[in-house]
Parts: C-alpha cells; structure tokens; sequence
C-alpha cells in the first residue's frame, strides 16, 4: 500500500449515510454517519468515514479522512492487471480484469470505489457479508493488494515472460 501526494482534482462520492438515535432523559437525541469515497480517476482513491450531529458535518469529516487515507493501485489499461481477493472483516470481494467493453460489474460500495479510481472493465463478486463500510474497505484491500508485472519481476529476482 502506497501513500501518495494529495492529487489536484478530486471527486467525491457519498455511499452511505446512517442515522442513529439515542434515547436520553431529555429526549431522542440523533446524529449521522456517512462513509465517503474520493478519487481522482487516475489511479488514487481513499475512503473515509465520519459521524456528526448534522449530514453535512459528517460528510465533510468522511471526505478529510479520505483524503488522508489515499492509496495510489496499479492499473493495467482500463483494468486491473490479475485476479485478486480484498478481504476485510467478514467481507470478501472477488476482482477479476475483464475485456474491453465489459463495463463495471459489481455492487454500489465496490462500484463507487472502483468507478473513482478510474477502472471501467472489470468483473466483481461480494461474498460473505454485504455491509457497505467493510465491503468498501475489502475493495480497496484487494486494489491495494495489486502488482504490476515489473513489481512481481523485481520482488523475485526472475524475469516474466
């Protein structure tokens, strides 16, 4: 996993947002959480997640942690460059790269992840649980887990051909 500088132009897009109710002495007392994904469709992405008394506070403390939380993945084309598993929690997405044409096949977290950091083939399969924070965070766990030929020749010491 790769940090990286903060990238000029960035888009955001909210996943979800949660409303939460407290019961107290004086009344139901309510906040929100929101679970936000920033990208520059180049190859950077991150996701942040922030709670808030008001829908707009949370927004912008998910869209600050994004930006923190930046990774840089490797793309080959318009795709990734192998198959991989993104685990995280009782999540797990299945990547596959996917011929030209194919579109983005998957679910509202993972596609938001995937549509922000620029892929537009690939295939994708969401098994275990479907919360939308842990399935977010697999993707980017299984982006994040990616390798470039040239990184996989320089880690063995082979050459691939």
């Amino acid at each position: 996993m790769v940090r990286s500088e903060e990238p000029i132009n960035l888009e955001e897009t909210v996943i979800r947002i949660n409303r939460c109710t407290t019961v107290t002495k004086g009344g139901k007392s309510m906040s929100f959480s929101a679970l936000v994904v920033v990208g520059d469709k180049k190859g950077s992405v991150g996701i942040g997640f922030g709670k808030a008394r008001e829908v707009p506070n949370a927004v912008n403390k998910a869209v600050k942690e994004a930006k923190k939380q930046i990774v840089k993945v490797p793309l080959k084309g318009d795709t990734v460059p192998h198959i991989v598993w993104g685990r995280y929690k009782a999540a797990n997405v299945f990547l596959k790269p996917a011929s030209p044409g194919t579109g983005i096949k998957a679910g509202a977290s993972a596609r938001a992840v995937l549509e922000l950091v620029g892929i537009k083939n690939i295939l994708t399969k969401c098994y275990g649980k479907r919360n939308p924070l842990n399935v977010a965070k697999a993707t980017l766990a299984g982006l994040s887990a990616l390798r470039t030929k040239e990184e996989i020749e320089e880690l063995r010491g082979v050459k691939i051909t």
